[in-house]
């Protein structure tokens, strides 16, 4: 196809197991507030394919992708190919014909040998957080899985690194010094830090203190750090003003997501709240178990929980089990892998959580209701998707 990912605006690529869509989100609304144009590939998708690509702030439209995965299809021939090699074969191709200031990557699964992991010469690689997820892909330790993440450093290419258990941080430095590519490591070459009123205060190259971040939760402050760590090897310009309005509008999905209407809100009563989120390790509750402490005490939590077979159930609800007052378990609609709700309400069991299966989503968010004022709903990207278009 011409080698489309040579033809690329300067790329941030972004592995790691946890916050890496967040991250990305970061950065484009820093670049966006600041005036720059930005391409971005993420996935999964939650409701429409079209998500996962944006041309220059929108989402691709209907005519332009049927065209370039067609183009696509006649360039392969028939021959194999998987969802996300050609995916990522239209998604680049779309890239290289529009112009933009920044294109930023996120890996699919890995990094070493991910589809995405065929830019050459990124701006900027970045690695958030690293933790057991995908071992049947990836290894079965954290040395093993973040030598994969770290397969996307490039010589010479600056490497910003989040916050990482010790394991993770060794493979990954042992990897950047073996190809000579700088490291800008969380805690060490830059910080984060929560401020006084929730202000966000970064240190780094430049020092800022900007206002709280517009997602949910205290792990959103590194996700915003790792974003403006990366920022300040992307060569483009920005002021203090153009970060305060980026951290504050960003918007990410099923990423501790209020739900304020829709059929699945009606089914509560009008004091309830209903939230959604994305997470589905054991990082991902461990951060939620951390935000639950830190900021839902005034009412008790009832979650609607789905999961694929691939994750590990307990080690996700065994930090929130001194949190949870009940949980509605479903088996997530449409998905062949997905834990039967009678095996995730065993699995919540358990973790000493007190758990029913439900037939559906609307039944689970009435069961889980019964434990109090506020419902959320976690355990799969896949399920939130579900939510997000159940719920219109």
């Amino acid at each position: 196809m011409g080698h489309p990912e040579r033809k690329l605006p300067p790329v941030v690529h972004v592995a790691g197991t946890n916050g890496k869509g967040s991250t990305v989100a970061f950065l484009c609304g820093f670049l966006e507030a600041a005036g720059w144009r930005v391409h971005v590939y993420t996935s999964p998708h939650l409701v429409r394919f079209h998500e996962r690509i944006r041309l220059a702030g929108k989402l691709i439209e209907e005519p332009a992708l049927a065209a370039l995965l067609a183009e696509c299809e006649a360039a392969n021939r028939g021959q194999n190919i998987t969802f996300f090699e050609i995916t990522t074969a239209a998604a680049f191709l779309a890239f290289s014909r529009l112009p933009a200031d920044a294109a930023l990557i996120e890996v699919g699964l890995g990094g070493r040998f991910d589809a995405t992991n065929v830019v050459d010469q990124p701006a900027a690689t970045v690695i958030s957080p690293v933790s057991l997820d995908h071992q049947h892909f990836l290894g079965e330790t954290l040395g093993a899985i973040a030598f994969e993440k770290a397969g996307i450093l490039k010589p010479g290419v600056p490497a910003v690194i989040g916050p990482q258990p010790r394991e993770a941080a060794i493979a990954i430095e042992r990897r950047a010094r073996e190809l000579g590519a700088p490291f800008f490591r969380a805690g060490k070459e830059w910080s984060v830090a929560l401020g006084e009123g929730g202000a966000l205060i970064y240190r780094g190259e430049q020092d800022y203190q900007l206002p709280p971040p517009g997602l949910a939760g205290l792990h959103q402050y590194d996700n915003a750090g790792l974003a403006l760590a990366a920022l300040e090897h992307l060569g483009l310009g920005y002021s203090a003003d153009d970060l305060a309005r980026g951290i504050q509008q960003v918007e990410w999905p099923a990423r501790l997501q209020r739900l304020t209407r829709g059929p699945l809100v009606t089914v509560l009563p009008g004091n309830y709240e209903l939230w959604l989120d994305g997470a589905h390790n054991q990082a991902g509750g461990e951060a939620l178990a951390r935000f639950v402490a830190a900021s839902w005490q005034d009412r008790e939590l009832g979650l609607v929980f789905g999961m694929l077979k691939t994750h590990d159930a307990a080690a996700f609800l065994a930090p929130l089990q001194p949190f949870v007052a009940r949980l509605a378990a479903i088996s997530i609609p449409g998905e062949a892998n997905t834990l039967s709700a009678e095996e995730a309400a065993a699995a919540a069991q358990r973790a000493g959580i007190n758990a029913s299966a439900q037939p559906d989503l609307a039944a689970a968010v009435r069961d889980a209701a019964r434990a109090g004022g506020r419902v959320l709903i976690c355990g799969s990207l896949y399920l939130a998707g579900k939510v997000l278009a159940k719920n219109g």
